[in-house]
């Protein structure tokens, strides 16, 4: 029979006659090689049992190779290990961690090498039994038998035996007789020749597994017999795993296996290095000599120092002290490990030492000794508690020095609290006050201080010698004290006294006992009595002088304090008396200063507002607390009923932004009257300013002056209402806008162009035209109502509309309710607030007529004129109004251009304004004697209380106002023809 190669089914086949792998590599057939995957055909060698291979249970192999790869890792740190010890060495930290970590290594390796060939043995084990496994499963197959007594097994088992090592996993199963000729193979080319090895035991029908040691690779197989119905072997199953497949799974596990050694390795080395490290911080790295030799150095520094040491555990027992420390305290033999309570020392030394509590440098008396002592815990060890460390120096000869170093140190920083206290506000009576409190209680019992009259009210202080001044401030220990009270007058009428003394010779007088004080008594004697039963012993009087002129007096008293005034009090007093003079005439230039820039600033601010029918105005002003500044309002009539209300703020503080604001309100003043546009108005105002800052920069330049005497930063608001159209037309130079309220108590703040500054440069203003509802309120304030330095703007504005919004209430009480809700405790800044009602001019108090181009028509529109005064009642004023409307419209007629317009205004004054198209001003002059016109001009502005001229858009508007009452009618003459005088001209 042969196979299905067409070799004889008897021959033998070795593994030499197998055809080699390409490249050196076993063929594959496809499937996944690894553990529990077979390779077929591939490198298998003596698999079947050739002559060249031999038997073994374990070899060394590939698996050998890899342990000593896992060993060499394992062993490579040793090195770096020894050379990390070598440092430490000497220490005796250094030798435990190297025998700690060796110690480690050994262990770790063994346990790994353990390991390794465990896993060997068992990835071998494994191999025979899933071999043993697929073969006995194979070989109790239905129908096997069967099929080996076909008539072709090869064609029959083939492709069974092919399904079934791949379905088990291993690499080959061979199916022979029971003479080892094989009917299936992995590697066809194989199937017909006899596999070697020895068969008797399977053909005897017992299965049995060895391993094959050959090339390319070692085998493990397992040969099971195959019976019939009757039990007599009919054929033999083998199959078998490639040892390389099995050290596959070995080397598997040896990242495993590497990972834990290495980790162990980690740990026992970290674990040995913690013990190290803490035993290197107990004998500090030393070896065994350095320690011995630390010891006795430590015996000899402890027993040699001039500074007593001692130990004491938690319990109050004294551990250890050293030879001063017996010396000081007197301490016996037996001191040692005895409670500090029954050493016999002081209570209050013995309490201290026993309760641990920490010490610096308290003094404690040891007989007699003073002694420094300093306590000090120790930390805890061995979960005990923590003892204390004391130490104990005689500072007996040091105890006067240090208590005069000790008092000189306070006066210094009592002088220096002084520099820092006194003054710190510019308020005469207030830096007094500071004076007399920061001498309580650190140097003196009680202070009095008394100014003169004129440095309370800022001024300079008179020359000469001062008996009378009245007290300012009054501090001490206790309230209830026998000093006259602050605001009392107090005299010196004895030139024997302390205080007229004082203030005779310029410089401080020591009263260092008051009883005998017999100048002092003889002021007063029953104010002195009452002193002295209080207990005033002591008293220096120092007078407070600054540039050589004396502003009051310093009276230092002591009760309480047992130690009277020496003379080293004396030279103290008399400098904190300096410091504090320096800050009272500070505070008192101030005082002067301020009254100075208050009064200039009340005398320049409106103090009265015009009464007009346009507006209900009402306003606040408050200066700052600091110092003036230069924020000022006003109230303008112009012409036609209208209005102009202004608000403005300069930049700085005191006389010069007082006199600022001065001339600034001048300025708008003087433009008003010119009746411009709010825009053109602020243009003007800022070419001033800007060439008032050239001029005086110029001087300051040219004179030397520091100081610059510009006016740029000013802000400034101008807006102008219109009673009869209840127009409102405004524009702003850096200055907020207003708040309006309309009648239904709704608070808006119209968008307004916030121009540059005035005296910034150049840049056009631009101006805004609002339609008032009527009975609505215009709110107009400085910056300084709404921000400081504790609110913002925004927050402030929050709280101003909401004050507002409430209604039913007066401008001068809505004024109240905004300085209640904003005002600051002290402001930093002037605080200017106008607040106006508006009106309208009822329209059967407002008369108009078209006029023609006709000289003609102006006899029409005077009559129609006169029958409106009829109607208003004014028949007193006729022939006046009469002859000023037939000058201004028969000028507009014969200069002008269309349109003209004539209109009457019935309010507080009668207002007669003629307009027309042109821009061409009239001027008053006096008309020759050979002229025949030019004297109409002349008799409007005679028969009228006032006139002028405002241009509009569209041309010009010349007015002129005439008293209702009170003015007596001018007597017409006997034969007045106004007819005629219409044809004059001026």
């Amino acid at each position: 029979m042969t196979g299905r190669s067409g070799l004889p089914r008897g021959s033998e086949g070795a593994p030499e006659d197998r055809p080699p792998p390409e490249g050196g590599s076993p063929p594959d057939d496809g499937l996944p090689s690894g553990p529990g995957q077979g390779r077929s055909g591939d490198g298998r060698g003596d698999r079947d049992g050739d002559g060249d291979g031999h038997r073994h249970a374990d070899g060394p192999g590939p698996a050998g190779r890899r342990a000593r790869l896992l060993a060499r890792r394992l062993t490579r740190p040793v090195s770096r290990l020894f050379a990390h010890l070598s440092l430490g060495a000497r220490s005796v930290a250094g030798q435990v961690f190297a025998l700690q970590a060796i110690l480690v290594l050994v262990l770790i390796t063994a346990a790994a090498a353990a390991l390794f060939f465990q896993a060997r043995y068992d990835s071998q084990r494994d191999a025979r039994n899933r071999s043993l496994a697929a073969a006995e499963a194979f070989a109790h197959a239905p129908g096997l038998p069967a099929a080996l007594e076909s008539a072709d097994p090869t064609a029959v088992l083939q492709p069974l035996a092919e399904g079934a090592r791949r379905a088990s996993g291993v690499d080959f199963i061979a199916v022979m007789t029971t003479e080892g000729i094989r009917y299936t193979d992995s590697r066809p080319e194989l199937i017909g020749l006899r596999a070697t090895g020895d068969f008797s035991r399977a053909v005897a029908g017992q299965a049995f597994t060895e391993t094959f040691e050959g090339k390319p690779s070692d085998v493990v197989r397992a040969v099971v017999p195959v019976r019939d119905s009757a039990g007599t072997v009919v054929g033999l199953i083998a199959t078998g795993i490639e040892v390389a497949n099995v050290g596959d799974v070995v080397e598997g596990q040896l990242p495993l296996l590497l990972g834990a050694a290495t980790g162990a390795l980690l740990l026992g080395t970290g674990g040995a290095a913690l013990v190290s490290r803490r035993l290197r911080r107990q004998t500090r790295g030393l070896g065994e000599a350095e320690m011995t030799r630390m010891n006795e150095h430590h015996e000899a520094v402890l027993h040699a120092v001039r500074e007593g040491v001692l130990i004491i555990d938690a319990e109050g027992r004294l551990m250890l002290a050293n030879d001063e420390a017996r010396r000081l305290l007197d301490l016996p033999a037996d001191a040692e490990q005895r409670h500090v309570g029954d050493l016999g020392l002081d209570p209050r030394t013995a309490t201290l030492l026993a309760s641990g509590r920490v010490a610096t440098d308290e003094v404690h008396r040891a007989g007699d000794r003073l002694l420094a002592v300093n306590v000090r815990p120790t930390k805890p060890y061995g979960g005990r508690p923590s003892g204390t460390v004391t130490t104990l120096r005689d500072s007996t000869e040091l105890a006067a020095l240090s208590g005069r170093a000790a008092v000189a140190r306070d006066r210094l920083q009592l002088l220096y609290d002084a520099g820092v206290r006194i003054g710190t506000t510019l308020d005469v009576v207030r830096t007094a006050e500071e004076l007399s409190e920061v001498a309580v209680p650190r140097f003196a019992d009680f202070v009095t201080v008394e100014l003169l009259e004129p440095v309370l009210r800022g001024e300079e202080p008179g020359s000469g010698t001062h008996t009378e001044m009245r007290r300012a401030a009054v501090s001490g220990i206790r309230v209830d004290s026998p000093l006259q009270p602050v605001g009392d007058v107090i005299r010196f009428v004895v030139p024997t006294a302390p205080m007229a003394a004082a203030l005779d010779a310029g410089r401080a007088v020591l009263a260092a006992d008051l009883h005998s004080a017999f100048g002092w008594r003889a002021q007063d004697h029953d104010g002195t009595r009452v002193a002295l039963d209080y207990g005033l012993h002591s008293l220096i009087s120092v007078p407070l002088q600054a540039r050589g002129v004396v502003l009051g007096m310093a009276n230092f008293w002591r009760t309480d304090t047992p130690e009277a005034f020496d003379e080293e009090d004396l030279s103290f007093a008399e400098e904190l008396a300096a410091r504090a003079a320096v800050s009272i005439d500070n505070a008192r230039r101030f005082t002067r200063e301020h009254a100075v820039a208050v009064t200039l600033q009340r005398s320049l601010l409106p103090r009265v507002l015009p009464d007009l029918s346009a507006v209900d105005v009402a306003f606040r002003y408050l200066p700052a607390k600091a110092g003036v500044g230069g924020d000022w309002f006003d109230v303008i009539p112009l012409a036609g009923t209208r209005v102009a209300l202004v608000v403005g703020d300069v930049v700085g503080h005191g006389v010069h932004a007082a006199a600022t604001m001065g001339r600034l309100r001048t300025a708008v003043h003087n433009f008003s009257t010119l009746d411009m546009p709010p825009d053109e108005l602020l243009g003007h105002l800022d070419e001033l300013i800007d060439r008032i800052d050239q001029d005086e920069s110029s001087a300051d330049e040219r004179f030397g002056d520091g100081e610059s005497s510009g006016v740029t930063g000013a802000t400034c608001l101008y807006a102008v209402y219109d009673p009869v159209s209840g127009h409102c037309a405004m524009a702003s130079a850096g200055h907020p806008g207003p708040a309006l309220v309309g009648p239904d108590g709704r608070v808006e703040y119209p968008e307004l162009p916030i121009g540059l500054p005035l005296g910034v440069g150049g840049m056009p203003f631009e101006a805004v035209e609002l339609q008032l509802p009527e009975a609505s309120r215009l709110v107009l304030f400085t910056d300084g109502l709404l921000e400081d330095r504790d609110r913002d703007f925004d927050t402030g504005l929050g709280l101003l509309t909401e004050t507002l919004a409430r209604p039913d209430r007066s401008p001068d009480q809505a004024c109240a309710d905004v300085l209640a809700a904003l005002l600051f405790p002290a402001p930093s800044d002037d605080i200017a607030l106008l607040i106006a009602d508006t009106r309208r001019l009822p329209a059967d108090r407002i008369a108009e007529w078209e006029v023609l181009s006709d000289p003609a028509d102006v006899s029409r529109v005077r009559r129609a004129g006169a029958a409106q005064l009829a109607a208003w009642g004014l028949g007193d004023t006729t022939f006046t109004a009469e002859l000023i409307l037939s000058e201004l419209i028969t000028n507009a007629v014969r200069y002008g251009s269309a349109p003209i317009r004539v209109r009457l205004l019935h309010d507080r004054t009668l207002i007669c304004e003629v307009s027309d198209g042109s821009s061409t001003s009239p001027h008053l002059r006096y008309a020759a004697t050979t002229d025949e016109g030019g004297r109409g001009l002349f008799l409007v502005a005679q028969y009228a209380e006032r006139w002028g001229t405002r241009y509009t858009d569209r041309g010009k508007v010349i007015w002129a106002e005439l008293p209702l009452t009170g003015t007596p009618e001018p007597a017409p003459p006997a034969d007045v023809d106004l007819a005629a005088l219409e044809d004059l001209a001026w």
